[in-house]
């Protein structure tokens, strides 16, 4: 052991060094999967992780959940302890999309499968990708804002992004989707601000910042979900209720509830619980020697007070996980 250890001391390359410390495990009898997510504090990855237990369980596999809390260098350590307890495959939600290369790699070398839940990866090395049609589903949550806007009479009014992280690919084709909807309607955007640490403070200061600097501001959109509130005490404090909308991507449970009253224009709604059965599906079909799609796409619900009524079971079960708790 002592000589295992000071030959990994020796080692420079990160990588190498955590393929270092990966020795021989023992692949346990029972049915072991691992999910590795980005950060398990945020309602959208838990109730993804719902999702996946949800699935496992009915599957007959033990699951093991890992948050890395956001930060990528805690995602390779647990990544070594989930390949060191002997798992048969890994779903990952990495950090973000070029994090997940060197995981990929690490899974590899040890002959893991992964399933890719949401995010995204730099590299091809995994078996299938889950993802929101993340594109579409921003171009339809862009319409129904243009849709309001303009029933406003707002359309010279612009737009105010506060995006997630542009590294991911999610990202990326979320901003594309709702730019593409607001330039067919000739609506003009205020900027994007991206996100780093996804707190109150960050949130409520980038909301902030938009509306000083965009006399003109009629809308912030805001590409995730939890930190809704602080767009809308930002809006409130600097005495624009009613004057600038607030839209949304994902969903909380208070959603249904704000969008019904109007506080919220309305939400591009992922189904985070779907997203986590679907990819246990898919490890388990892979696992029994099944073809699998490398790419699946789910479609993102545009989510109104006008089709809220109807979408509201779908709503409850997809989106918020109230399945997990039958």
């Amino acid at each position: 052991m002592k000589a295992t250890r000071s030959a990994c001391k020796a080692v420079t390359s990160s990588l190498a060094f955590f393929l270092c410390l990966l020795g021989p495990h023992v692949h346990a009898q029972e049915k072991r999967l691992a999910y590795l997510v980005s950060d398990a504090r945020i309602p959208f990855w838990s109730i993804m992780a719902d999702g996946i237990r949800h699935k496992a369980q009915k599957l007959g596999y033990n699951i093991s959940v890992y948050s890395a809390d956001n930060q990528a260098r805690h995602e390779l350590e647990l990544t070594v302890k989930a390949i060191n307890e002997g798992v048969q495959g890994i779903i990952l939600s990495p950090t973000n999309s070029s994090a997940a290369v060197t995981i990929l790699k690490l899974a590899q070398r040890n002959d893991i499968p992964v399933v890719i839940s949401d995010i995204g990866a730099g590299a091809e090395n995994y078996v299938s990708y889950i993802e929101s049609d993340n594109d579409q589903g921003a171009y339809d949550l862009g319409g129904v804002l243009a849709s309001t806007l303009s029933e406003k009479g707002w359309q010279d009014g612009s737009v105010g992004i506060i995006a997630i992280p542009q590294k991911r690919a999610n990202g990326k084709a979320r901003t594309e989707g709702f730019l593409r909807a607001l330039e067919e309607q000739g609506i003009r955007t205020a900027g994007i601000l991206q996100q780093s640490d996804f707190s109150y403070r960050e949130t409520y200061e980038f909301s902030r910042t938009l509306i000083a600097q965009n006399p003109d501001l009629r809308a912030i959109w805001l590409q995730g979900s939890d930190r809704y509130q602080a767009a809308l005490d930002a809006i409130s404090e600097e005495g624009k209720e009613g004057d600038i909308l607030l839209i949304c991507f994902d969903a909380e449970p208070e959603f249904v509830e704000l969008i019904a009253n109007g506080q919220l224009v309305g939400a591009g709604m992922q189904q985070p619980f779907l997203m986590g059965e679907t990819a246990v599906e898919t490890m388990d079909l892979y696992l029994n020697g099944h073809k699998v799609e490398k790419i699946q796409q789910l479609s993102v619900l545009p989510v109104s007070s006008q089709n809220l009524k109807q979408l509201l079971p779908v709503i409850n079960r997809n989106v918020l996980g109230k399945e997990a708790a039958r």
